[in-house]
């Protein structure tokens, strides 16, 4: 029984380190995964700000969890569950689904631009009242919109994560896309809550005896109202350049090529215009490239969506337009 009970202990210490092994294996293959996503996730982190610009302090913390939690729900309900099966079974339908995200993205991105410049909802900005006198409708509109949008950068975290672990067993690709859903959230919303309350911040530093914490303070508050609008320029810039990468990557993964040959060739050029900054100057115009397609190709959908309303209304008797 002695000897029995050895060899028990033997083997549960076996499966120990096995499993042990397999935790610093998922571990690593997670931080292997989110680094390689690493760019949407700057991205992700830029766009979410704007949807929490103008309402009162009180509620920049809860709208941002409740961002959080939509965020959580979208990878681990529905992008997690959908990428194991189509990787399992049918992984050719990947990039299909990529590239009507990325037209949703490059959509969003450009309808932004469009009502900047005066069209669509944001013809009235002059005379907009704040978010914060809006009401809570409109702060559930601004959740849900970040939600949506939250959906379509994280497929891309979650599709780029799962290519790096792709020839992994289907527990190991699972538990691996589960760590980064945690991770990359944490770390998002993370920033994003300390980015709308550094005015918070500000406020306290400002109130200490310490000089030096005073001026710091004074700088932060009177530093985060450009801080905020930068934030809303990079977030539409970059939905613009994550949809329009989005779209010519996987385009030529779906077969047309053309487009990726000539990002390419594009970034290839810079890369041998500098040895020194070749690196730089390569990532800079393949982003500018990608947000320039994402900027025409949603200017075409914006067009295309604000004619079909126009082109759905019925005249009535009288003459009216009837919708």
């Amino acid at each position: 029984m002695a000897g029995g009970l050895v060899a028990l202990l033997d083997d549960v210490a076996a499966l120990t380190k096995v499993a042990a092994a397999s935790i610093d294996d998922i571990g690593a293959a997670a931080g292997k995964a989110s680094i390689k996503a690493a760019g949407v996730v700057v991205d992700d982190t830029a766009v979410t700000p704007r949807y929490v610009h103008g309402f009162t302090p009180d509620r920049e913390l809860p709208i941002v969890r409740k961002i959080a939690v939509g965020s959580i729900r979208n990878k681990l309900l529905i992008i997690l569950p959908v990428a194991m099966i189509l990787s399992q079974f049918l992984p050719q339908a990947l990039p299909y689904l990529l590239i009507a995200g990325g037209l949703f993205l490059c959509y969003e991105g450009a309808e932004k631009v469009y009502e900047a410049f005066g069209g669509g909802h944001g013809h009235d900005h002059a005379v907009e009242a704040p978010a914060a006198e809006k009401g809570p409708e409109f702060e559930k509109s601004m959740v849900n919109g970040a939600i949506r949008t939250d959906l379509i950068l994280s497929a891309e975290i979650m599709v780029i994560s799962l290519s790096s672990v792709e020839s992994e067993p289907f527990l190991t690709r699972l538990l691996v896309l589960i760590v980064v859903a945690l991770l990359i959230t944490a770390l998002v919303y993370g920033v994003v809550a300390l980015i709308v309350k550094m005015d918070d911040v500000g406020l306290a530093l400002a109130q200490r005896q310490s000089t030096a914490s005073q001026r710091i303070g004074r700088g932060l508050v009177k530093a985060m109202p450009t801080v905020m609008s930068t934030l809303t320029v990079v977030g539409i810039a970059a939905m613009l350049w994550v949809g329009g990468h989005i779209l010519i990557v996987n385009v030529g993964e779906a077969g047309f090529h053309w487009p990726a040959d000539r990002l390419h060739d594009v970034e290839h050029w810079f890369e041998e215009l500098s040895h020194g900054f070749g690196g730089v100057l390569s990532w800079t115009a393949g982003t500018v490239v990608s947000a320039l397609a994402g900027l025409v190709i949603g200017a075409i959908i914006v067009a295309i969506m604000h004619l079909v309303p126009r082109r759905g209304a019925k005249e009535a008797p009288d003459g009216s337009a009837v919708h």
